[in-house]
Formats: structure tokens, C-alpha cells, sequence
């Protein structure tokens, strides 16, 4: 399987901010998000999820953000004959008092 690559761009106490890229085919691998975070599309296209419950195709417009909740578990393909590349922002929790 070939695997998307990623490269962090910022990491802080507050936020990781890290951008993906896929060339047609390329997968994440299984993973489970630790944080609330949020997906901007640097492409339009779609991305498969892989999800306990099945997989679903989902369509992507470039620049069209949307958030979800820690604790996603999944694979994400990229099942476009282009590469696809997305920025993603993940919301760490504020540090401890």
C-alpha cells in the first residue's frame, strides 16, 4: 500500500498544524485522532474513509474547511488518478492550571 505523507509544519502547546499529501492510491493507515481537529482541502476531489462501520467516498472542494472530534478512528485513501493534499489542524486542549 502507499502510504500519504505528512509534514508538520507547527507545533505547539495549543495547536499542531500538519500538511498531507497523497498521490493517487496513497493511504494513512489506520490511525485514531487524539484531538478535535479541523481539514482544509488544498484540492478538490474526493477521499475514501475506511471506518469500522464500512468505508464512505466523501467529495472535497479546495479551501471548504470542516471539523471533527477526537477520538475518529479511520484510513483515509485517496482514490482520485491525481494527487490530493489537505492541511490539518489539530486543537490540543489548554494546558493544566
Amino acid at each position: 500500500m502507499l502510504r500519504a505523507t505528512s509534514e508538520v509544519q507547527l507545533d505547539t502547546e495549543r495547536v499542531r498544524v500538519t500538511e498531507w499529501c497523497f498521490c493517487p492510491g496513497a493511504a494513512t493507515g489506520w490511525h485514531t485522532h487524539e484531538y478535535d481537529y479541523i481539514v482544509v482541502p488544498l484540492t478538490t476531489g474526493a477521499l475514501r474513509l475506511d471506518e469500522a462501520d464500512g468505508s464512505r467516498t466523501v467529495q472535497l472542494e479546495q479551501g471548504k474547511s470542516y471539523a471533527r472530534a477526537a477520538s475518529v478512528q479511520h484510513d483515509v485513501v485517496n482514490p482520485n488518478a491525481f494527487e490530493f493534499r489537505f492541511v490539518e489542524i489539530e486543537l490540543k486542549p489548554p494546558p493544566s492550571r
